[in-house]
């Protein structure tokens, strides 16, 4: 895993393509800015997590 500090207004580049800028830092909740193209789907881990099982258990039907 890689670990980088950023502050506010400062961004990361994943690839070419996806920018994620820290927009707000609330008291310790990090609010993060995601810029990607339409076909790159971003989603939070916990919704990305049963987006997987709901696919898994239509391929096991």
């Amino acid at each position: 895993m890689l670990i980088l500090t950023r502050s506010i207004g400062e961004s990361l580049m994943i690839g070419d393509d996806v920018k994620v800028k820290v927009v707000k830092n609330n008291h310790g909740q990090i609010h993060l800015g995601i810029d990607a193209p339409r076909e790159i789907p971003v989603h939070r881990e916990e919704v990305y997590d049963r987006i997987q099982a709901e696919q898994s258990e239509v391929n096991n039907d």
